[in-house]
């Protein structure tokens, strides 16, 4: 196949790929933008309904925290803790969740500094609402684990679509056409300028945030091939051993053993078994990360404390190196506040792409039927020659 040949075949792939998975991509990528400053709009929430918390000295214990909440719960046995969120800031409330039959994810917020119960999400507000919707909305479009994996051939194709749009961007025959917007020229050029130059500057970032999202819905597959991709050993899953008769050590226990492990780290997220024989998760911050959740563990046994592994991210393999960059691409950390703020527009890309294509294709559909498949040119004249390079 020569290059006229692939050029025009990745051209009408492109085109009709677009028109296919455009709408999906649409709602994914204004989900996605509304979701860049989740974590922002959620504190900015939480004060406003519980009030902004002073700092007192040094915070309680984890351990205090969790049995205060624990007896809230006291009554129904079945609520079990599934993890607990630190603190990233002074002034943000520690966040205790459990699983309850009420509400799978039962959030209770507590003032570190006295342990006072500042409210929880049983009754949610607005925002909260809004949040529950939109996040299984962005990544599964509602539709659970089916959704999920729906969503993740979207985001393949989307890949695929960014991919083909730089190769035919014709920026890269004159560099000035590429960034170029006629705004007095017929409409189908308009829309065509339009495309391209949205495009040429999102496209990068939409394969970030597109692929990744494929990544995690196919972790089972992608997982594996990037650590024989990079010749890297896939850790095994660790694994705590069931001792009868014996409940799990106290956190309080396992703390002070995951402090020791990682005592450079800073403590983020306590993530606790669902199974007799899983471990203890304990994440923790490093001082040259940048995500606030942390990027390196401590596994431990439940029952005896053994540290089981220990995942530094100063210490990982290339493969782990690897998936640990889907996080900040994804949801565009890792320029801090910047790329954060370009992330919001880069959410809106889809649409302009998608409207804009919708265009090009109408006139070139009109053009076919109105005189006899000769298409437009880019001033709306009917005309013999392939107009792909322009579409």
């Amino acid at each position: 196949m020569n290059s006229k040949k692939l050029r025009n075949l990745i051209f009408t792939l492109h085109r009709y790929i677009g028109l296919a998975v455009g709408l999906i991509a649409i709602i994914v990528g204004l989900t996605g933008s509304l979701l860049v400053f989740h974590s922002e709009i959620s504190t900015f929430d939480q004060q406003r309904l519980f009030g902004t918390i002073t700092p007192q000295g040094e915070p309680l214990p984890v351990e205090v925290v969790l049995n205060t909440v624990k007896k809230i719960y006291a009554d129904q046995p079945d609520a079990t803790v599934q993890r607990i969120h630190l603190p990233s800031k002074p002034n943000e409330p520690m966040n205790v969740i459990l699983k309850t039959k009420q509400k799978e994810w039962t959030e209770n917020y507590v003032n570190p500094y006295t342990g006072a119960i500042l409210g929880n999400n049983l009754q949610p507000s607005f925002i909260q609402k809004s949040f529950e919707i939109l996040y299984p909305l962005h990544y599964a479009l509602l539709g659970g684990d089916i959704g999920y994996k729906f969503v993740g051939i979207i985001g393949l194709l989307m890949s695929f679509m960014s991919i083909s749009g730089i190769i035919l961007w014709p920026g890269w025959r004159k560099l000035i056409s590429g960034f170029k917007i006629k705004w007095n020229a017929h409409p189908k050029r308009l829309y065509f300028d339009i495309h391209k130059v949205a495009g040429s500057i999102a496209s990068v970032f939409l394969i970030f945030a597109f692929f990744t999202g494929f990544c995690w819905s196919f972790s089972e597959v992608v997982n594996p091939m990037i650590y024989a991709l990079t010749f890297s050993k896939q850790q095994p899953t660790p694994v705590s051993v069931v001792v009868a008769g014996k409940s799990p050590l106290g956190l309080k226990e396992q703390l002070q053993t995951a402090i020791a492990a990682l005592p450079q780290g800073e403590l983020r997220r306590i993530y606790f078994p669902t199974k007799p024989e899983e471990a203890l998760n304990v994440a923790f911050k490093l001082p040259h990360e940048t995500e606030d959740y942390g990027q390196s563990s401590v596994y431990l046994d439940q029952y005896s404390g053994k540290v089981l592994r220990v995942d530094s991210s100063l210490k990982v393999s290339l493969g782990d190196r690897i998936l640990n960059s889907f996080t900040p691409l994804h949801y565009g950390t890792f320029g801090g506040l910047p790329t954060r703020i370009f992330y919001v527009f880069v959410g809106y890309i889809p649409l302009v792409l998608f409207v804009s294509g919708i265009v090009m294709w109408w006139y070139r559909y009109r053009a076919k039927v109105s005189v006899g498949h000769k298409p437009l040119d880019a001033n709306g004249i009917a005309h013999e020659s392939n107009t792909h390079e322009l579409l």
